[in-house]
C-alpha cells in the first residue's frame, strides 16, 4: 500500500521526508510548526532565514537537521477567516496546492517516503473533514501516475483528524 495513516508524532518519523505546516516566515511557530523546529534545532531556523518566507500554497526544502527525516518541506496553507461562514474556492485551491507542491517535490528529488501532517487544521482553522478529503484524493491521484514518492504517510497527530481519514477510505472500500 502506497498510503498509510498513522497517529503519531511526525517529528520521530525516519523518512526521507515530512512536511512542515509552516508559517510564511518559515521561522517556526506554534504546533507542528513549533515541534518541528524545536526538535531539528536552531540549524534549521537558520536555513529558514535565508529562504526569505514561502507564499501560501507554496513550497521550500531544506535539511532535517537533528530530526529522523533528512528533508523537510515548508509548506504554508491558508488560515480561515473566523468570521466566514464557509471555505472558498481559493481555500481550497491553495490546500491543495500545498499537498500537490509537495509531492511534486518528493518526485523531482526521488523520495521513497514522505509525511504529511494535517495541513492548516489546528490555529488556521481549516474544517477537518474537508482538508483530509482535499488531501486524500490529491494524493491518491497523484501516486497514480507517479512512481514517487513509493510511499505517503499522513501523521495525524489527533484522533479527530485520524477518523476523518479513516471514514473517507471506508466509504471508498
Amino acid at each position: 500500500m502506497r498510503i498509510e495513516l498513522l497517529y503519531g508524532d511526525i517529528t520521530e518519523l525516519n523518512v526521507d521526508c515530512i512536511v512542515n505546516a509552516a508559517r510564511p516566515s518559515l521561522l517556526g511557530g506554534g504546533g507542528v510548526d513549533g515541534a518541528i523546529h524545536r526538535k531539528a534545532g536552531i540549524e534549521l531556523k537558520e536555513e529558514c532565514s535565508k529562504l526569505n518566507g514561502c507564499e501560501i500554497g507554496d513550497v521550500k526544502i531544506t535539511a532535517g537537521f537533528n530530526l529522523k527525516s533528512k528533508y523537510i518541506i515548508h509548506t504554508v496553507g491558508p488560515r480561515m477567516n473566523p468570521f466566514e461562514e464557509s471555505i472558498s474556492e481559493n481555500d481550497t485551491f491553495l490546500l491543495g496546492s500545498c499537498y500537490q507542491k509537495s509531492l511534486e517535490m518528493a518526485r523531482e528529488m526521488k523520495f521513497l517516503d514522505i509525511a504529511f501532517p494535517n495541513i492548516s487544521t489546528g490555529a488556521y482553522g481549516f474544517p477537518k473533514e474537508m482538508a483530509a478529503k482535499i488531501s486524500l484524493e490529491i494524493v491518491s491521484k497523484f501516486l497514480i501516475d507517479n512512481d514517487f514518492p513509493k510511499r505517503v504517510i499522513f501523521c495525524c497527530y489527533d484522533i479527530e483528524n485520524l477518523k476523518h481519514y479513516i471514514k473517507l477510505i471506508e466509504d471508498k472500500i
